[in-house]
């Protein structure tokens, strides 16, 4: 393959973003010049974000919109004040912006004299600024990692500028050299919705980890569940109802930033001694994120149904329970149905009835040897399918083609 000049853009932290994370490193390791144009957007990311770019083999462009060092404290105020009063027009005139998102128009300010033979957009600003591109007649990709225009409950929704997120994802979806999303459902729902071409899914697959599974279970068994924010709308509540109501013993353990002490609203879920059996853990840098998870038993992912990009999308965190061997807990998405219909066994779904949940979860956790048949499932539905070195020759084999 010959080396080519690429620029990924992003509105989120590589630390934050692993599916450009992966992306980049892919690109970079086959010959080309990658360069990631990204925000800076939240201190404690920006340590981890360092820590990945002293090893990386490629670049990294960033826009400030938080005070790190190294930022004027000047130049991200008057972003945060654009953004800040684009949010407030958009509630006042009902006319929603890109800017209401983010600093969209410095973003494609900086892309657009970068030398670049293709341009990936990722999240809503990078697709954004790579349907702005398109348009000047420059080669672009994007990925779908999520349906932004369909996204977050309603009451999040106000003042979100949901008709340029469409008109964004149309654009793309019928002229962008390529796009890739997550999953089959929602590959399917997007060419619907949009009448564009069909999709290529490169699922959020992670590389194989060693196989961390040598013994039973753990006693009591241990549940995990990460995101990069503790906060409402994860299903954690729904879980926790119906964990409450287990008898076999178990514990808890939630990793995630704390969003305005949400940590004390969940302990306050669970009674009498179980609370000791709730646990949280702090961030940790992603390469520590997959030997953590595989210190756990099973794996909870808890998409909420009711939001359409949440049920059609396959999240980072359902893919990286399997690589790491661990028994899934799921909500029935139509991505989750999609990753377990292929290993059964790996999992179980729940039921929305807290009672009927806790039976389901009182069934896994007493019969210790079906479970650790469960994990073994999981690991191999992780390395039979669900891994990056599946999903890499598929984006390699994409940019050859576009670039060609």
């Amino acid at each position: 393959m010959n080396s080519k000049r690429i620029l990924i853009v992003s509105g989120a932290a590589l630390s934050r973003n692993p599916r450009v994370l992966k992306e980049a490193s892919t690109l970079a390791d086959a010959g080309h010049a990658v360069t990631v144009l990204t925000l800076r957007n939240h201190p404690a990311a920006e340590v981890f974000d360092r820590e990945i770019m002293a090893r990386a083999r490629f670049q990294r462009i960033v826009l400030d919109v938080a005070n790190v060092p190294g930022a004027s404290p000047v130049r991200v105020l008057l972003r945060r004040l654009r953004t800040s009063f684009a949010r407030w027009a958009a509630h006042r005139f009902d006319r929603a912006s890109i800017e209401t998102i983010g600093p969209a128009a410095e973003l494609l300010s900086i892309a657009r004299p970068q030398p670049a033979d293709l341009v990936i957009g990722h999240t809503e600003l990078g697709l954004w600024v790579a349907a702005q591109l398109l348009a000047e007649g420059r080669k672009v990709a994007a990925d779908f990692e999520d349906w932004h225009s369909e996204d977050l409950p309603p009451a999040d929704r106000a003042g979100r500028p949901v008709r340029l997120l469409r008109d964004t994802e149309r654009a793309l979806l019928r002229s962008a050299a390529y796009v890739t999303t997550t999953s089959e459902a929602l590959a399917a729902a997007l060419q619907q919705a949009d009448g564009g071409r069909r999709l290529t899914v490169i699922s959020n697959a992670f590389p194989l980890q060693p196989d961390p599974r040598h013994g039973p279970p753990g006693d009591p068994s241990a549940f995990f569940w990460f995101s990069q924010t503790l906060g409402p709308g994860r299903g954690l509540e729904e879980f926790l109802a119906a964990w409450n109501l287990t008898t076999v013993p178990s514990r808890v353990v939630l990793l995630g930033e704390d969003r305005s002490g949400y940590r004390d609203r969940l302990r306050s879920l669970v009674t009498g001694p179980r609370q000791t059996l709730l646990e949280f853990s702090d961030l940790v840098p992603p390469d520590a994120l997959p030997a953590l998870i595989a210190r756990h038993d099973i794996g909870l992912a808890l998409e909420h149904t009711a939001n359409r990009n949440r049920d059609l999308t396959i999240s980072n965190k359902v893919l990286q329970y399997l690589n790491a061997g661990l028994a899934i807990v799921a909500t029935p998405t139509a991505g989750q149905h999609e990753v377990l219909a292929h290993s059964p066994e790996a999992g179980v779904f729940l039921q929305s009835d807290p009672t009927a949940a806790a039976t389901t979860l009182d069934e896994m956790l007493r019969d210790k040897v079906r479970l650790q048949a469960r994990q073994r499932a999981a690991r191999r539905l992780a390395e039979s399918y669900y891994c990056w070195e599946h999903e890499q020759p598929i984006l390699l084999r994409l940019i050859e083609q576009a670039l060609s």
